[in-house]
């Protein structure tokens, strides 16, 4: 199974490169916190390179939204804000609609059949209490495939460049422990139901619904986070 860390695997080619990825998958994997301060001699120290490749990669992870700085303040890792998760799945809903529409035409039958192989592993998983695995890997990467099989390539641009890494950011603070799981297997079994079919407007039907249902379970998940903390 492809890697749900990124629509498009790339190599590091430089140092820069090396620890982009690494401060990456520490921040998309929890283990630098929602507005963590960014300490650049501890960092170039622990990762064992110089200032400059480690602005370099500070600054690339700025482009990403996933750093930001401030006057007086310094660089620091995102925090979370409600607001901009329904701006984020508000995005989503029309462009992964628009995906698998396309999708649906593009993608060969074999392509398609790795999708309905996907789905019935999240059956497994979601049988044997395995919900974390679910949301972090195989729900993703159900969502990666479609987005490629699009044929689209700005439209993979936007997803994959933009917005995949918040999403991921943001689903490492929601709890995995609730009832949408067993709702997103259904959802994910008809959407490739429609592509089976070739039907792409039915499966841009299907997949803005289950964005819009995926939104409303995230945005409960927030509040009651929120609510755990004040």
């Amino acid at each position: 199974m492809a890697t749900a860390k990124s629509c498009e695997a790339q190599e590091p080619v430089t140092i820069a490169d090396r620890v982009f990825n690494q401060l990456r998958e520490a921040i998309l994997g929890g283990k630098m916190a929602p507005g963590q301060k960014i300490s650049e001699p501890e960092l170039a120290s622990s990762y064992g390179v110089s200032r400059g490749s480690l602005r370099e990669a500070i600054a690339r992870l700025e482009s990403s939204n996933l750093v930001e700085r401030k006057p007086n303040v310094g660089a620091r890792v995102i925090t979370l804000s409600i607001e901009e998760l329904m701006e984020i799945y508000h995005i989503r809903e029309a462009l992964e609609g628009i995906a698998a529409r396309l999708a649906a035409v593009n993608m060969e039958p074999e392509e398609i059949a790795k999708l309905r192989n996907i789905v019935e592993t999240q059956r497994n998983e979601i049988s044997g209490g395995n919900y974390a695995y679910f949301l972090k890997e195989v729900d993703l990467d159900f969502h990666f495939r479609i987005i490629q099989g699009s044929r689209n390539k700005r439209l993979i641009r936007l997803l994959c460049k933009d917005l995949y890494d918040l999403v991921r950011f943001y689903r490492v603070s929601f709890s995995a422990s609730s009832p949408r799981p067993e709702q997103a297997y259904e959802e994910h079994s008809a959407i490739v139901a429609a592509m089976e079919r070739g039907d792409g407007e039915m499966a841009e039907l299907l997949m803005r619904h289950h964005i819009r249902a995926s939104r409303e379970n995230a945005r409960q998940s927030f509040e009651a986070m929120q609510g755990e903390t004040a």
